[in-house]
């Protein structure tokens, strides 16, 4: 994923998703909003399921030119013929993903709010550094990504920046001119117009 102008949408799945209903759903929120990539991320241990959620999300997604990797498993990433993987774990794997991955992958890494692992994962070969949450949240161990993270990160870093974690109208505002991309997924999928919610949230990048 290249640095682009503007800030751009990257779409994060629900963890658990109804196959019969979600590629649908999917469709129509990527139809309604440009969106640069899509991270599956699902919370089950079934490999079976893994892979069939993987089918039809990158039918959908590769049919409208969009990137689409997987979060943390890297030998399905490769097997599933999808873009890439998003490591969770910061800078650990970014080696071994790029390795067996090859050098044309998507390889995020999630760094919390850490500068140091953020320059880690980039000197690691990740295409990107995501830092978050952005907002408050329960989730995690309390710590926020604060906005002069991502102020520094746009101004002395090459790497591509992602915000990610309880964004909101005010945040994304905040946040627009120094971030790359803003991944949301949890913020619109409990809302009965998915698609609706987020381009209620992307009128606020620009």
């Amino acid at each position: 994923m290249a640095n682009p102008e503007q800030p751009q949408l990257y779409l994060i799945t629900p963890p658990e998703i109804e196959l019969s209903s979600f590629p649908g759903i999917l469709a129509k929120v990527l139809d309604t909003s440009p969106v640069a990539c899509i991270r599956l991320a699902l919370s089950s241990p079934d490999e079976d399921l893994i892979a069939r959620a993987a089918d039809a999300c990158r039918e959908v997604a590769h049919a409208r030119d969009i990137a689409i990797v997987i979060e943390d498993h890297i030998l399905l990433a490769e097997r599933l013929g999808l873009d890439g993987v998003h490591l969770t774990d910061g800078v650990r794997l970014v080696r071994k993903a790029r390795e067996t991955l090859g050098k044309d992958a998507i390889i995020g890494a999630f760094c919390g709010a850490s500068r140091h692992d953020g320059l880690n994962a980039g000197e690691a070969g990740a295409d990107y550094v995501s830092f978050g949450p952005v907002g408050l949240t329960a989730l995690g161990d309390g710590n926020q990504a604060p906005p002069d993270l991502f102020a520094w990160w746009s101004e002395m870093i090459e790497v591509p920046v992602v915000a990610e974690g309880a964004l909101d109208v005010d945040n994304i505002k905040q946040l627009a001119a120094v971030t790359d991309f803003f991944a949301i997924g949890s913020e619109i999928w409990h809302h009965d117009d998915p698609a609706s919610e987020l381009t209620r949230l992307s009128a606020a990048m620009s």
